[in-house]
């Protein structure tokens, strides 16, 4: 049996035992979700020491048994250079979240901690699936535990949140099941890898054109891509602080995940047909991201809308259907995970120290009343403007250089418009982040009550994100080495 199954039965079966009445998991039910969460980040590390890098392109550790015969559809798992940082970023990001929550007073804490482990076997389950259906389940599970997070945890305004969540995700998933499905039955496979090594083969134009804007749509209200973007502000602003960091960090990358994983390789003619609009959205999800950001008062609702503008960067990489392109994309997906689940665990400390997210609330000169708060909020600012060596930079520039050259059947010219328009954005990123350490790190800091400043399990919890946006921003091979090889192999662009 394959080990990947572990990363999977551990955090399920984990996810029960808070109600098995155990004295110490009914004593400390966050202590016992950093065992368990710990134990699951332990296993994606022996994958990472067990990964033959040699070929990251080949499929590693694969299981592939019967599930349903009927409409053959298998439990097919394996892990590659594509899959690998998602499992364990994820992996990373709940244990750190287990670890915040140390001696955090929390109501229902066992819910909590069962929600948490859900969301990690439903996410690690989504970058490991390589069955249409079974990708599909996997992508399904994350969504009520999320809601749950949401709705039992978050701000005033948590159920409008929730529910405006829920609806929207569940529209795409229609349209991403009917998508799944088309490909699948004119393919006459669901297995991904099948697919992929097809490239489109013996699926018409007109199937493959329906198919990818069906499972596009799908994966795009996750991802999320302007104009499907409007659940994203709300759910972040009222979420609490783990919600936001798992939402921002992983369940984002889900969507993006999927088109590089699926939809580029499998349906290629329908891939060109809409890569121009993806470029399209994309440009304008950029801009509009950047600009809402220099609107908002709102801490945590400012690094939401920072979210649709860097996502924009990864689909512009997608739509060049180039190797630079999809490798800036799979990059960002990972330096987002890394900057945005810190600026999320940042806000939420704010948020705790002040009672407020409100930029006026907060007021200024948080350098002066907690300066290692406003130091690590100042590095987390510039890593996400994307700052020359940092993790935020390598995404963002190589989705440049992709849209500069996309694929040969593509308009070059529109996509020269549209690197313009990003590299604008670009700007803007920068103009917007900088306003918001001038507003609230600098100046005086006033006649307020004291701010208390970094305690242990904040470090604890902060630390492996700032070493990972170092390491990842001056050593961009770590990553890149992964991701090369597969994305090759999948579009087909060999070596």
């Amino acid at each position: 049996m394959s080990t990947l199954v572990h990363l999977l039965w551990i955090p399920l079966v984990a996810a029960v035992l808070p109600y098995a009445r155990i004295g110490f998991i009914a004593r400390d039910p966050f202590g016992f979700g950093r065992y368990a969460s710990g134990f699951v980040l332990a296993m994606a590390l022996v994958q990472v020491a067990a990964f033959d890098y040699g070929e990251p392109a080949r499929m590693q550790q694969r299981m592939n048994e019967p599930w349903i015969s009927a409409l053959g559809v298998r439990f097919h798992l394996g892990i590659d250079g594509v899959s690998l940082p998602l499992v364990v970023l994820t992996a990373l990001l709940v244990f750190l979240c287990f670890v915040y929550l140390a001696r955090r007073e929390v109501a229902n804490a066992r819910l909590l901690t069962s929600l948490l482990l859900i969301l990690e076997f439903g996410m690690i389950g989504t970058f490991l699936a390589l069955d249409l259906v079974l990708f599909f389940v996997f992508f399904e599970i994350v969504l009520l535990p999320m809601f749950a997070v949401i709705l039992l945890w978050g701000g005033p305004g948590r159920r409008h949140a929730a529910y405006k969540f829920l609806l929207f995700t569940l529209a795409g998933s229609a349209l991403l099941l009917a998508g799944l499905v088309m490909l699948g039955w004119h393919a006459k496979t669901f297995d991904m890898i099948a697919l992929a090594e097809q490239h489109g083969r013996g699926l018409s134009h007109g199937v493959q054109v329906a198919a990818f804007a069906l499972v596009g749509l799908g994966l795009a209200v996750k991802a999320p891509i302007w104009p499907l973007h409007t659940w994203l502000p709300d759910a972040h602003t009222e979420a609490p602080t783990v919600g936001s960091v798992l939402l921002a960090g992983v369940m984002l990358k889900m969507g993006t995940y999927g088109l590089v994983r699926i939809a580029v390789p499998a349906l290629p003619e329908g891939a060109a047909y809409w890569a121009p609009w993806l470029g399209v959205l994309a440009a304008v999800g950029i801009v509009y991201g950047a600009l809402a950001c220099l609107a908002q008062t709102d801490l945590k609702r400012m690094i939401a809308y920072s979210s649709v503008g860097h996502m924009g960067f990864v689909l512009l990489g997608i739509a060049t259907l180039t190797p630079v392109g999809l490798n800036a994309a799979l990059f960002g997906n990972i330096a987002h995970g890394l900057i945005t689940g810190l600026l999320f665990f940042l806000a939420g400390s704010v948020k705790d120290r002040y009672g407020t997210g409100d930029l006026s609330g907060i007021g200024s000169g948080m350098l002066a009343r907690a300066p290692r708060l406003a130091s690590v909020l100042t590095f987390a600012c510039v890593a996400s403007l994307g700052l020359p060596g940092l993790a935020g930079f390598w995404g963002e520039m190589m989705a440049l250089v992709g849209a500069y050259s996309p694929a040969r059947d593509l308009p070059r010219d529109t996509f020269l418009v549209l690197m313009a328009v990003a590299a604008v954005g670009a700007v803007l990123t920068a103009a917007y982040f900088l306003r918001l350490l001038r507003k609230i790190t600098h100046g005086r800091a006033g006649t307020g009550a004291a701010v208390a400043d970094v305690g242990a399990a904040e470090w604890a919890s902060w630390t492996p994100l700032i070493v990972l946006v170092l390491l990842v921003g001056l050593w961009p091979k770590v990553l890149l080495a992964l991701t090369d090889g597969p994305v090759r192999a999948l579009i087909g662009a060999g070596s």
